[in-house]
């Protein structure tokens, strides 16, 4: 019941509304037992901490292989789609682009881009992955009491005073 109680006021006072039926409710350190009853109270399904958000993996370990597979298959499948073994080197670039141009800004400033990715005048991709990662490295020096740090620290450890 405060958990709708919650969301209710969240409704009144943002004017937003809630849509159960595209919500998920993912529990940390909680019981799969609270965490049913709590999805089934609000009419909403029951989740597991990896999912993808806006087309990105979350809640798994990005240093992994298998973390990057939705976002490959998902590229994969989108080249597939043009026969690309007739296109020219031109048609290739192209088609790059317009694949790299449509996947979300905001994993560049989370993950470092891919070595073979960068070049190909593909938006200067390298300089702009690191301008967005020098961002977090700017915080994590003047806010290392912050949450978000915290909880990275926690995640992947803290070795000579640096994430690891």
């Amino acid at each position: 019941r405060a958990l709708r109680a919650v969301l209710a006021l969240f409704e009144i006072m943002s004017g937003l509304r809630v849509n159960f039926h595209k919500s998920m409710l993912v529990g940390v350190n909680i019981s799969e037992s609270w965490l049913a009853e709590a999805a089934s109270a609000l009419s909403c399904k029951a989740g597991n901490m990896s999912f993808l958000y806006l087309g990105l993996p979350i809640g798994g370990d990005p240093r992994r292989l298998d973390f990057w597979e939705p976002v490959l298959t998902r590229i994969k499948n989108r080249l597939s789609g043009w026969k690309s073994h007739f296109l020219s080197f031109g048609g290739h670039l192209i088609l790059l682009k317009s694949v790299l141009t449509s996947l979300p800004i905001y994993a560049l400033s989370f993950f470092k881009a891919p070595s073979g990715v960068c070049g190909l005048g593909v938006r200067q991709l390298r300089e702009f992955n690191i301008a967005l990662l020098g961002k977090w490295c700017w915080r994590m020096l003047v806010d290392r009491g912050g949450l978000w740090f915290r909880v990275l620290a926690a995640r992947y450890g803290v070795e000579r005073g640096h994430l690891r």
